[in-house]
C-alpha cells in the first residue's frame, strides 16, 4: 500500500447530517416529511439519483423559490457545523501516514469551493498531496472518475491504494475503479449495507496504516 484516498462530508468531517437536517427542516415548513433512507439516496453523489429540491415541489405540485431557499438552508448548515471538528481518528490516521511516507487525496464529489475551504478552517489541507473534486470531473460517485483521477495525481496503481469512504455512492465508485474500499459509516449512512466493501469500521479510531495494508493486502 501506497497511498490512502479520503473522501470529504461524512468521512473527515460529519457535514452529512447536518445537511440531512437543514433538509428536513425545510421540508417540515412545508408541512411534509423527509425520510432518511430517501435521502441517502443522493449523499456521496450530486442529485441526479435523489434531488430533494424536486421531490419536494412534486409533493406540493407547484414551484418554490429555490434561491431563497438554498440560501437559508446553506445558513443552516454553517450554523450547525460552526463548531465542527474532524471526525475521530482523521487526524492520527494523516500524521501515521505521513510517518510511514503514504501519499493521501482528497476524493469529494463537492465542488472546491467548499472542500478547499473547510479543509483550511481544520488545518488539514497540507496534510494532502493532492485534493480531487468534483470540478474535476464530469461525473461525480458512483462513476469512478473521481478515484480513478486521484490515483493518477499520486501515482498509484489501484491495488497500490486504499479508498476510505462513507457512503454507498462512494463505494460503489470505489468497486468500479477496482480499489480497495473501507466503509466508515457516519450517522447518516450507518443503516445502509455495504456489500462489497473491503472492511467496515465504525470509526477511523480503529484504523492505522498497519491494519489498512492487511486490508489491502486480503485484496
Amino acid at each position: 500500500m501506497r497511498g490512502i484516498i479520503f473522501d470529504f462530508d461524512g468521512l473527515i468531517v460529519d457535514t452529512e447530517l447536518p445537511g440531512y437536517l437543514a433538509w428536513a427542516e425545510c421540508y417540515a415548513a412545508h408541512g411534509q416529511e423527509l425520510l432518511l433512507q430517501d435521502y441517502t439516496r443522493c449523499v456521496g453523489s450530486d442529485w441526479a439519483h435523489y434531488n430533494p429540491a424536486t421531490e419536494l415541489e412534486r409533493l406540493l405540485n407547484r414551484r418554490l423559490d429555490w434561491p431563497e431557499l438554498d440560501r437559508e438552508r446553506t445558513r443552516r448548515v454553517h450554523e450547525l457545523l460552526e463548531e465542527v471538528e474532524p471526525l475521530p481518528g482523521v487526524r492520527e490516521l494523516l500524521r501515521e501516514a505521513r510517518e510511514e511516507g503514504l501519499v493521501c487525496a482528497v476524493a469529494s464529489s463537492s465542488p472546491r469551493s467548499w472542500v478547499g475551504p473547510w479543509l483550511e478552517r481544520l488545518g488539514l489541507h497540507g496534510e494532502f498531496l493532492h485534493v480531487v473534486t468534483l470540478d474535476d470531473v464530469s461525473r461525480p460517485k458512483p462513476s469512478p472518475e473521481l478515484f480513478e483521477l486521484a490515483m493518477r495525481r499520486l501515482g498509484i496503481e489501484p491495488h497500490e491504494g486504499v479508498v476510505l469512504e462513507d457512503s454507498l455512492n462512494g463505494l460503489r465508485a470505489a468497486l468500479a475503479a477496482r480499489v480497495a474500499c473501507v466503509v466508515v459509516p457516519n450517522r447518516v449512512t450507518e443503516g445502509l449495507e455495504f456489500t462489497g466493501a473491503s472492511h467496515r469500521a465504525e470509526s477511523l479510531a480503529e484504523l492505522g496504516v498497519p491494519a489498512l495494508r492487511r486490508i489491502v493486502a486480503r485484496g
